[in-house]
């Protein structure tokens, strides 16, 4: 007799499958996310000498400064500098050196060099490129993007799997905590990944907009901005995207497809990109820092200077409230503000993107947020480990213990269409999806075809 597979068994094995991939980056995102959405109050913590100053008198420059700094570190390249926030801290230079890239404090009362830090090798860093990337580059990314999506997958599959069928409450909204066993952490699974669900969700399609496949994509397609704003502005090949780093964010999502402008001295002189630029041919760092605080740019922003004859100086926020987000382009060598993009400029689709993004990372509401994400995570370690637990216990020795295929529930033509329609809106996954699906087909051909021994 012929037997049909139901969409409860492909939702029962897919969830198994997603599991299975997901489980592993689910329990590293959580930790990173942890580390990194606490970040206000670990840094001061651990880096109190670099970071805290005591107030006293008017400042110096942010050219003096600079001059301080390269006196004690002369062959470091400078690439970007940012402002102390407050009087009590301290100013921050970001450059390269022996291949390294430095965070280098300078006390911007006396000039002197409080010291240094890896800028891709401090605890942040770190954390941040492997939530990421997994401190792989592309390939990181794209395995990223893919257990995100598939988290997707995992949560609706999950969903299907938990609906109530007849039975109780019990065990469907809260786990029944005088069970055992395997029991026990079925509805630790299947309760919390139900409360969390929504979260999760939230959690990880604020994150896919970050990915370098999906996320670009997506801002591409709706991430414009006025024709008429580029007008008199000659503009380089680079969008302002390349500013940021696995390890560090510079300008906010909503503007990393715009196209980087050029200097016009250096457009019109006909420089080549590529050489290199006197210092003394550029307005000075304070000029820009004054033109900042001029057109209300609120602390926390960083400079990021040329690095061409032709490039641009960069202010940028990505501000813990989105509404102060700026990013800013100047002229290096006539302070002319070739762009200035604000919240007012953003679309949309941009607002609720970086609204959620920040809400995502637990900045928008201060520890109110922390802590909700905090239970977020917790939420999400919970669920990944009870799962890891019910599959330990129930697998059969030497097997991964694939969920078999059963035949006594109908299909469900809704949810065939909803992972239809997942499939096509993260590609990845959809090309992983029929994969998954043709090789779990073949397999299950293999075993009927295996003949029988007495």
């Amino acid at each position: 007799m012929t037997r049909t597979v139901s969409f409860y068994n492909l939702a029962w094995r897919w969830h198994f499958y997603a599991g299975l991939f997901v489980i592993p980056f689910m329990i590293l995102l959580s930790l990173t996310g942890i580390i990194y959405l606490f970040k206000p109050q670990l840094d001061p913590l651990m880096y109190p000498h670099l970071l805290q100053v005591e107030a006293r008198g008017t400042p110096l420059s942010a050219d003096a400064q600079l001059r301080h700094l390269q006196q004690a570190y002369p062959q470091a390249q400078v690439s970007q500098y940012l402002p102390p926030v407050d009087a009590h801290r301290s100013a921050q230079f970001v450059a390269s050196q022996d291949g390294r890239t430095l965070n280098l404090f300078v006390d911007p009362y006396s000039g002197q060099v409080l010291g240094s830090q890896d800028a891709e090798r401090n605890l942040q860093a770190i954390a941040r490129a492997l939530h990421g990337e997994l401190m792989i580059g592309t390939l990181g990314d794209r395995l990223m993007e893919l257990a995100a999506g598939w988290g997707v997958v995992l949560v609706v599959s999950g969903l299907y799997l938990w609906w109530p069928r007849g039975q109780g409450s019990a065990g469907v909204l809260w786990p029944r905590l005088n069970a055992r066993g395997r029991l026990l952490w079925r509805d630790l699974h299947a309760v919390t990944g139900f409360w969390g669900s929504a979260l999760l969700l939230f959690m990880l399609l604020t994150g896919m907009t970050w990915t370098g496949f999906w996320g670009e994509k997506f801002s591409g397609a709706w991430n414009h901005f006025p024709a008429a704003m580029w007008d008199a502005v000659p503009t380089s090949d680079q969008q302002a995207r390349s500013l940021n780093s696995a390890a560090t964010q510079t300008v906010a999502w909503a503007v990393e497809n715009m196209p980087l402008p050029v200097s016009a001295h250096a457009a019109h002189q006909g420089h080549v990109a590529a050489a290199p630029v006197a210092v003394a041919e550029r307005v000075s760092l304070q000029q820009v820092v004054d033109i900042a605080r001029a057109r209300g740019v609120v602390p926390g922003y960083s400079v990021t200077l040329p690095s061409t004859a032709d490039g641009v100086y960069t202010v940028a926020i990505f501000a813990d409230d989105p509404r102060n987000d700026a990013t800013l382009h100047l002229d290096q060598y006539s302070a002319a503000v070739l762009a200035d993009i604000r919240w007012a400029d953003y679309g949309g689709v941009a607002r609720a993107v970086e609204s959620g993004v920040m809400l995502h990372e637990g900045k928008m509401f201060g520890l109110a947020n922390q802590l909700l994400m905090l239970g977020v995570c917790l939420l999400i370690l919970l669920s990944s480990v009870s799962s890891l637990v019910i599959w330990w216990k129930r697998r059969p020795q030497g097997s991964l213990g694939v969920p078999p295929l059963r035949h006594d529930l109908a299909l469900w033509k809704g949810g065939v269409a909803i992972m239809l329609v997942l499939g096509a809106l993260f590609p990845l996954v959809g090309a992983s999806l029929l994969l998954i699906w043709v090789l779990d087909w073949l397999l299950a051909r293999l075993r009927v075809a295996q003949p029988v021994l007495d």
